[in-house]
């Protein structure tokens, strides 16, 4: 599908217009969200002032933090076979996950700490998973950086560990809620799978939704302006139920948003696997805990397509393959935002259509969520 020249001049948007509609947007969805559920002056638990909160300290401190990254040459190595468009962005600072991570989770803490009337141990568990997961990701950002290749840590031992995260976590939460193994779903449904099949679903969960995100992040501003999107809708799922952990989302998406003021195209900062390994981790430890995987897999539903795009271009490459070993391609190149922009879409008409489409599934999840158990 191709976008004709007048079409892409009609439909083009700034990367910096499209940031502004997404904070304006997602603000105004916090404030209406307080307003109903009549949080509105209780900055314990009000979602507007965590979200502006995280905004705004992310946004001051990439001022100071994206001028280390690039005093430390901490620049992205573009691979050689990617869109040719992305090869002028080669040496733009990566790693960016060091400095919006730890504010959303620090946030966070803070503000579980003064809602919750016991210790959060449901919001330590979130931090410590996402923590984990961006640890992780920075190993495999510096070893990038260190052998100046698109090579890292290997995928075999990048997905063991995040496997082993998920199961451990999983093994927590049964001895935390017996009951978690029954998998609730809407219309009064569920899945009773006891503890060797949830360790199983929990381990999975953690490696899709991380490997997820950090396909997705292949754009300006894809993964940060997404993650908010979807980190709010979650929060909205969740309140008022889990005061805690709906705080938690709220800071991660203000935390999005601060790191995509500096990440919207052109970008200044990438976030690197330090920040889309965590982002999804945050995701997944939400909805493993909250017993809510249905309204993850809503909110996930561009990562999860953008995994797919991944795995059928493998498969159709292998099963076309001809006798020069050479196979026919599925897409013009996965992930699936790399094959509309080869189509001639403009990046950030691609970016603006990711952002409508999560927004779509967040008001699917909110509304399937009438009828959960």
């Amino acid at each position: 599908m191709t976008v004709s020249n007048r079409s892409a001049t009609t439909l083009r948007i700034s990367g910096k217009q499209l940031y502004w509609l997404l904070l304006i947007g997602l603000s105004a969805v916090a404030l209406v969200a307080d307003g109903l559920l009549g949080h509105l002056f209780d900055p314990t638990r009000s979602l507007t002032l965590p979200l502006w909160v995280c905004t705004v300290g992310v946004t001051a401190i990439g001022y100071w933090g994206v001028p280390l990254l690039r005093s430390l040459k901490a620049g992205q190595i573009i691979q050689d076979d990617g869109p040719q468009s992305h090869l002028k962005k080669a040496g733009t600072p990566t790693m960016g996950g060091i400095f919006f991570i730890p504010v959303g989770l620090g946030g966070s803490l803070l503000w579980a700490l003064v809602v919750e009337p016991q210790f959060p141990t449901e919001v330590v568990a979130a931090v410590l998973l996402t923590l984990g997961l961006g640890i992780v990701g920075w190993l495999d950002d510096w070893q990038v950086l260190r052998r100046k290749s698109n090579k890292g840590m290997s995928a075999r031992l990048r997905l063991g560990i995040e496997l082993v995260y998920g199961g451990g976590f999983g093994w927590w939460l049964i001895g935390q809620q017996p009951d978690i193994t029954t998998v609730l779903l809407p219309f009064g449904w569920f899945i009773p799978l006891g503890s060797v099949l949830f360790l199983l679903l929990a381990s999975f969960v953690v490696a899709a939704e991380s490997n997820a995100l950090n396909l997705t992040d292949g754009m300006d501003g894809l993964a940060a302006g997404t993650g908010a999107i979807a980190l709010l809708g979650l929060a909205l799922v969740l309140a008022p139920q889990w005061p805690g952990l709906m705080l938690f989302c709220a800071c991660m998406s203000g935390s999005c948003l601060g790191f995509l003021a500096h990440n919207h195209n052109p970008a200044q900062v990438f976030m690197g696997d330090t920040g889309s390994l965590a982002l999804g981790g945050a995701l997944a430890a939400v909805g493993l805990i909250t017993n809510t995987l249905w309204a993850l897999l809503f909110l996930s539903g561009l990562f999860l397509v953008e995994s797919l795009s991944v795995i059928a271009q493998v498969i159709y490459f292998k099963a076309t393959k001809g006798p020069d070993g050479v196979g026919k391609r599925l897409f013009k190149m996965s992930p699936l935002h790399n094959h509309f922009e080869l189509s001639g879409w403009p990046e950030v008409l691609v970016v603006s259509a990711a952002y409508g489409l999560v927004a779509i599934l967040v008001m699917l999840s909110i509304l399937l969520n009438r009828f959960a158990v």
